[in-house]
């Protein structure tokens, strides 16, 4: 973390200073708003907590509760997640609290006697490193809970508004608020009034039933699989032996438990299989009592037993999987013609089964997707075209959800012995996907062509960025270069050095292929930096670049770093040293991403997804790609 450069703080330097709306921020709920997210759950607090970086835009999230969420449906939290949870400062405190996934065990009817379950393979969660960060079980409570304290820490001082329910909008296309919203209160002495607020832009991130959804035309589609299961958070004693690792239980009668061990160390879900469900029943089967869920649980765990003391949760739900065909408000024979000012977010465009562990995983993904994205818009650094790669990007992704999603759950509640491919080798051959990292985004305005990917193998193009070890040459630090990428609506340029950039003479070094590209950057009409960046600001406010050389932080000599990586920040003008890396010898990062020695360029989005890769001798082809989604200054 990086402090002092506007002066000594001797306070908390999570707490950024107060700037632009953030500045005597209204407590009541402003009639003109530039976005109005609909919703706290993961969906709409990550969009807010994204937004809330950009101190001139107005932002406000409104939530139908009077107060926070005290407990949540969903736990799980992938690897990808806990990366973006770096991104907004508080990964290693939620790890911290969270129970950690680091196996699967696998429990089927004991051949000798099929009343009976045995345990029968133990599974790697991640068997090929796919991620720093470990797999997670964590309350969504509190997941949200750090989600507002970044918000509240922001320059906005962006907090809630809670009380008030979406009744409707509409959109007239005209003035500088075209979207006018119908709220009501829904607690205090105002109960019942409704409030109208008008905003440039909406996010609807108020799950299933969502009304945004309904108010732009938008339903979702799909099937039903006639299956019901029942959840319950609880606190038992039993003798069943893995009653703190994740399991999947399928019984000789048919039924099936996941088993998912809660934070605290004594807490612990449980998906209970409760059968198949007749297409005439409807919802009768949601009246399960939480004694027949129990019951049950105890029948497909025999012969060990299960003793609940205390409930803290249950429900009973049936699998859906569902999915809308846009996630705006444009139809598709306006697709060029005019740019959203609505959006959906997560459960009010996509709804599948908990037991993959995506719904919560996937929302934010969305959320942190279109969150920059109105703030580059709104900022004036962006054309509002920007806005419509936020449907085109996110729809595909939880289509392929789905898919996967009913895949995993079929699985789950089928029979052992009429399974063609056992769930151990299904869960472990396709850990990449639930782990959050088969999401690759196709080339578009955001996105280059795959022209010089041979330059960066382990850097696909419309992937995540993967981070890696190296060591900060300024302080000798190890540390993880993707770490460093905050959410701060900032691009990353990752500049890879060729060889010669710190060979043992200057002049090799000051020609070297780094050499010039950084004095390009640093010079040139044509520069990114020179082009897109406001005046007035830090040269590093809209591009974040750093170098990373091939040499040893030993031999890597400070004074002869070109200028153009240790920019002058803050109103004192303070170099900044934190751009400045080595490859670490133990774990060459131009080994473990297959980086060419002549060096490249790899850009990274604001989301943290790599946008393009190219040689340092492209610097047309870069100020190109940037030209396409990027305004002058």
């Amino acid at each position: 973390m990086q402090f002092h450069h506007h002066g000594y703080v001797s306070t908390d330097p999570r707490i950024q200073d107060a700037v632009g709306v953030g500045i005597d921020r209204p407590d009541e709920l402003p009639e003109n708003v530039d976005v109005l997210i609909v919703g706290t759950g993961p969906a709409g607090m990550i969009t807010a907590a994204q937004l809330s970086q950009f101190p001139g835009i107005t932002t406000r999230i409104v939530e139908r509760r009077g107060e926070r969420l005290a407990i949540g449906q969903a736990d799980g939290i992938q690897a990808r997640s806990v990366e973006t949870f770096q991104a907004f400062g508080f990964a290693e405190r939620i790890i911290a609290e969270a129970y950690r996934i680091t196996e699967m065990a696998f429990w089927k009817p004991d051949p000798a006697d099929a009343s009976r379950i045995i345990r029968t393979a133990r599974a790697l969660d991640d068997t090929t490193g796919i991620s720093e960060f470990p797999h997670l079980i964590v309350n969504q409570a509190r997941v949200l809970d750090y989600f507002a304290e970044v918000m509240a820490f922001s320059p906005t001082r962006m907090t809630p508004d809670y009380g008030f329910e979406f009744r409707g909008l509409t959109n007239t296309q005209e003035g500088e608020y075209p979207v006018t919203v119908t709220l009501a209160h829904t607690t205090g002495d105002k109960q019942g009034q409704e409030r109208i607020v008008h905003a440039k832009y909406v996010v609807g991130a108020d799950g299933a039933r969502s009304g945004v959804r309904d108010s732009i035309g938008c339903t979702l589609a799909g099937d039903q699989a006639f299956h019901a299961w029942g959840v319950m958070d609880v606190l038992a004693v039993t003798d069943f032996p893995d009653i703190r690792t994740k399991c999947a239980i399928q019984s000789g009668s048919g039924g099936n438990i996941l088993l998912i061990p809660r934070e605290g160390g004594y807490l612990f879900r449980m998906y209970v299989d409760l059968g198949e469900v007749s297409p005439d029943d409807h919802g009768a089967v949601r009246q399960t009592s939480i004694e027949q869920i129990i019951a049950k649980a105890n029948a497909i765990l025999h012969p060990y037993t299960l003793d609940v003391k205390n409930v803290a949760w249950h429900s009973v739900y049936e699998v859906a999987h569902r999915l809308t065909d846009r996630f705006d408000d444009v139809l598709p024979a306006e697709i060029g013609t005019r740019t959203p000012r609505v959006f959906i977010t997560g459960d009010a465009c996509h709804t599948h089964s908990a037991k993959a562990g995506q719904g919560m995983n996937v929302s934010m993904q969305d959320g942190f997707n279109i969150g920059w994205k109105l703030g580059y818009v709104l900022e004036g650094r962006s054309p509002e075209t920007l806005l419509g790669t936020y449907s085109a990007e996110r729809q595909v992704i939880a289509k392929n959800l789905i898919d996967f999603d009913k895949e995993w759950s079929t699985l789950m509640a089928t029979k052992p012995e009429d399974l063609k491919v056992p769930l151990e080798e299904f869960y472990t051959k396709t850990a990449e996907f639930p782990s959050g990292f088969m999401t690759q985004y196709p080339p578009s305005m955001l996105i280059g062509e795959a022209t010089h990917q041979h330059l960066a193998t382990g850097f696909p193009i419309g992937k995540r960025f993967k981070s890696a070890p190296v060591v900060r040459v300024a302080d000798a630090n190890p540390v993880q270069l993707g770490h460093h990428h905050r959410a701060d609506g900032r691009w990353r340029v990752y500049v890879f050095a060729d060889t010669d950039a710190f060979a043992n003479t200057a002049a090799s070094a000051d020609g070297s292929a780094l050499a010039n590209w950084a004095d390009w950057l640093h010079t040139s009409s044509e520069s990114p930096l020179l082009v897109h960046t406001p005046a007035g600001v830090d040269i590093d406010s809209i591009f974040d670049v750093k170098v990373i050389y091939q040499q040893p932080h030993t031999e890597c000599d400070i004074s002869r770093v070109p200028g153009a990586f240790l920019p002058r920040t803050g109103p004192y003008a303070l170099i900044d040293y934190e751009k400045v890396y080595a490859a670490d010898p133990e774990h060459d990062i131009f080994e473990l991403r297959a980086l060419d020695r002549g060096g490249v360029v790899v850009v990274v989005r604001p989301d943290q997804y790599v946008a393009n890769v190219l040689p340092l001798t492209a610097t047309d082809q870069l100020a190109a790609f940037f030209r396409q989604h990027l305004l002058a200054r």
